[in-house]
């Protein structure tokens, strides 16, 4: 191949395929998603009316995912959750939320698990179903070798029992399926633990507090308490034979391979990082517009350089958020590894970008920007949650640290 050929076979575009399905969710989060933000904000209620219209022309619904999720490009997954948050993170998370669950046992899950599984974390139309993934706990959040919910293997029924308190699961108590991180040997801290899949219906399983929250309040957000929960060997993600060669190789000083919940939310972090980007950049849209419409003193607000220069950093920041992001989820798809924590890069960058120009936007709007009649202030309650689930910001920088240092930054 030539240098120019080689340069030619560089693009940012997404491919076509990418490109139509963005206009076509892009609409469904124009016209069905954002007229109703505002009513699920206040509401604080699972919008079902809308995960149904979602379902019904797909949408909502496991091909959907896994066609986004396996795009050769890497970029429909991203492209997809930009558009939905930036129709409403709330309604986006109702949405998205069976999709962490989902990405845990085709991460880490045998086929079987994931024919069986993965259809019930979505339904169908009439037929709605909801997946949810249990790591944290009341005191193991970002110190997931802190987990304490057991797993205890009964080999004369081949079952394992669960009992614990799982916290800020994502439709946690409502969904159909919970898929759960837990300890099978406490000595062996995080390299002790394992995924299993609580089937719909499982006795001693419940839900606990639902939390209202500072925002994304359309998604319901509340603890599992498992108390004594059977569930059959066969729901061990990935299988016993694979979690017994790992504790012995962990037992033995070895390395056992990546823990399950760091696995599961490596995977998924471009993700939460498109998530950021798309509530950002309805905010930059916003606070635009608005700029170029309001008069102050006989001119646009916009031909101020005070709140010029502030919407172009804005606008700069959201792009370079954006890039962040499809590159890493380029690298995931190509199996490219992380060196430099490039996932954690762009969850750090775009979390802080939607928190920082959300809070611009307000600015920008003045007292009409602090009022519930305009949205930027909801978009800067959701913004916030960006810098903390799936990760801290600090813990971002903890892992992009030891990427660039090779050091065992603490």
């Amino acid at each position: 191949m030539s240098p120019d050929q080689q340069q030619q076979s560089f693009s940012l575009e997404p491919p076509p395929a990418v490109r139509e399905m963005r206009d076509w969710v892009h609409g469904f989060a124009a016209d069905v998603m954002r007229p109703a933000a505002a009513e699920w904000d206040e509401r604080e209620q699972t919008p079902w009316p809308i995960i149904e219209e979602a379902a019904k022309i797909g949408l909502y619904s496991l091909d959907f995912f896994s066609t986004q999720w396996l795009d050769p490009s890497g970029l429909g997954m991203v492209v997809a959750f930009e558009e939905l948050f930036w129709g409403d993170a709330g309604i986006g998370l109702s949405l998205a939320g069976s999709g962490l669950a989902a990405v845990a046992v085709a991460s880490n899950g045998t086929p079987e698990q994931i024919g069986e599984w993965l259809p019930q974390m979505f339904g169908g139309p009439g037929d709605v179903k909801l997946g949810a993934f249990c790591s944290s706990e009341p005191d193991a959040g970002s110190d997931v070798g802190a987990i304490r919910t057991k797993a205890v293997y009964d080999a004369a029924s081949d079952e394992w029992v669960l009992t614990g308190t799982k916290t800020w699961a994502t439709n946690g108590g409502i969904a159909n399926v919970h898929v759960v991180v837990a300890s099978v040997d406490p000595a062996l801290g995080s390299r002790g633990q394992a995924t299993f899949i609580v089937p719909p219906g499982s006795r001693g399983l419940s839900q606990g507090q639902k939390f209202r929250k500072h925002g994304i309040r359309a998604s319901h957000t509340a603890e599992v308490v498992l108390d004594d929960v059977r569930v059959p060997g066969r729901c061990l993600v990935g299988g016993k034979e694979r979690l017994d060669s790992r504790l012995a190789r962990a037992a033995e000083g070895q390395r056992s391979g990546e823990q399950a919940a760091m696995k599961t939310f490596e995977a998924s972090r471009p993700s939460v990082a498109a998530m950021a980007v798309g509530v950002a950049r309805a905010a930059v849209e916003y606070a635009t517009d608005y700029a170029t419409k309001r008069v102050q003193f006989g001119k646009p607000i916009g031909q101020n350089q005070g709140v010029a220069f502030q919407l172009a950093d804005m606008q700069a920041a959201v792009d370079a958020a954006r890039l962040l992001t499809w590159r890493a989820a380029w690298m995931a798809r190509n199996r490219i590894p992380f060196s430099h924590a490039e996932g954690s890069m762009s969850k750090l960058v775009a979390g802080e970008t939607a928190v920082r120009v959300t809070e611009q936007a307000i600015q920008v709007l003045g007292g009409n920007g602090y009022t519930r009649d305009f949205p930027v202030e909801r978009w800067h309650r959701d913004a916030k949650i960006f810098t903390i689930f799936e990760g801290t910001s600090e813990i971002q920088r903890m892992i992009i640290g030891r990427a660039v240092t090779g050091l065992d930054v603490r």
